[in-house]
C-alpha cells in the first residue's frame, strides 16, 4: 500500500467485504441504497480523476487495493492532499464494490450528480441532451459523454429513464457526468416546460418523422437553441410525447440498414446541431 493511504489508517489491516464501511458502500450499487444516501460509486483511475477535479460536489472516500495504489500512486497523492479518505481494502472486498468483470481495484464514493432543472438549464443554454425512457445504462452513459464532447450545455434524464449513477451508465460517460450539467426528472412534462421556459425548441428524434435534420439544416433550422428528445432503443419515443414537443426529425438513411443505436443517432444530432450553431456565430 502507499503512504498516502496508510496515512490515513496507520498499522491497520485492510477493509474486508464485512466491514461496516465497506457494507454500507455496498448499498450503494443499488439504486435505492444510491436515491437514499445521495452518494454514488465511482470506478477507476479515469473516472476517479475526473471526480476528484470535479467542482460540483464532493468524494467523500476512496477504497484501493494494494495493486492499484502502486499503479495510481499520483492519484492517490492528489486525494490525500484533498484530505480525502483513503481506505485499503482486500481484493475480495473492492471486487464487492464492482460491477465489471475485472474490478480495477479503486472505487471513490461520491455525492451524487444531477441537480434541479432549473440549476441545469440556467443561463442561455442552446444545446441540451434529453433521454425519455431510456432503458440502457451504456447507451445512457455514452450519450452523456457525446452531449459533453459536443459542448452541450446539459443532458436531462426524463420519465423513467435508468439512473444516470448505475454504474454501467457511468463507465460508459468515462467521467462526462462530472464535465456537463446532470438533471433528473420523472415527471417529462417538468422536463418539457423547464426546456421551454429556457427558450429551447424540443426536437423529437424520431425515425418515423416526415423531415429529416439535412433538410431541416439547410433551412437553417439547426441554429435555433434546441433541446433533442431521444427515446428508448427498442421503441424510440410514443406518440403521445411526440406529439407534445415542437417538431420531430429524423436521421436520414442512405444506405440499406434499418437503424441507427441510440447513441450514433444522438451523436448525428448533436453535432448537426453544434455544427450549424457555431457556423452561425
Amino acid at each position: 500500500m502507499s503512504q498516502h493511504a496508510r496515512r490515513q489508517r496507520p498499522e491497520a489491516d485492510p477493509f474486508t467485504e464485512r466491514t461496516p464501511r465497506v457494507v454500507a458502500a455496498r448499498h450503494l450499487t443499488r439504486r435505492q441504497g444510491r436515491d437514499k444516501a445521495g452518494r454514488f460509486l465511482v470506478e477507476g483511475a479515469q473516472a476517479v480523476r475526473e471526480a476528484l477535479a470535479w467542482q460540483g460536489g464532493e468524494v467523500h472516500e476512496l477504497f484501493v487495493t494494494v495493486t492499484a495504489a502502486e499503479r495510481n500512486a499520483e492519484l492517490l497523492q492528489t486525494a490525500d492532499q484533498a484530505g480525502i479518505r483513503i481506505s485499503e481494502v482486500t481484493d475480495k472486498a473492492a471486487a464487492s464494490l464492482s460491477e465489471t468483470v475485472t474490478p480495477q481495484g479503486l472505487i471513490a464514493v461520491c455525492d451524487a450528480v444531477p441537480q434541479p432543472l432549473e440549476s441545469a438549464l440556467q443561463g442561455t443554454p442552446r444545446l441540451v441532451a434529453v433521454l425519455y425512457g431510456v432503458s440502457d445504462p451504456g447507451n445512457a452513459g455514452t450519450v452523456t459523454r457525446v452531449a459533453d464532447a459536443a459542448g452541450a450545455d446539459a443532458v436531462i434524464f426524463a420519465g423513467d429513464t435508468v439512473d444516470p449513477h448505475n454504474g454501467k451508465c457511468v463507465r460508459a460517460s468515462t467521467g462526462s457526468l462530472f464535465h456537463v450539467p446532470i438533471a433528473r426528472s420523472r415527471d417529462a412534462a417538468e422536463v418539457f416546460a423547464a426546456c421551454r421556459q429556457a427558450g429551447l425548441k424540443l426536437v423529437a428524434a424520431d425515425g418515423h418523422a416526415k423531415d429529416d435534420l439535412v433538410e431541416a439544416s439547410a433551412k437553417g433550422e439547426l441554429t435555433q437553441p434546441t433541446a433533442w428528445v431521444f427515446g428508448s432503443e427498442a421503441h424510440g419515443l410514443p406518440d403521445d410525447v411526440v406529439a407534445k414537443l415542437d417538431t420531430s426529425l429524423k436521421v436520414p438513411m442512405y444506405g440499406a440498414a434499418e437503424s441507427l443505436n441510440l447513441a450514433t443517432a444522438a451523436a448525428v444530432c448533436l453535432y448537426a446541431s453544434v455544427r450549424d450553431q457555431r457556423n452561425l456565430s
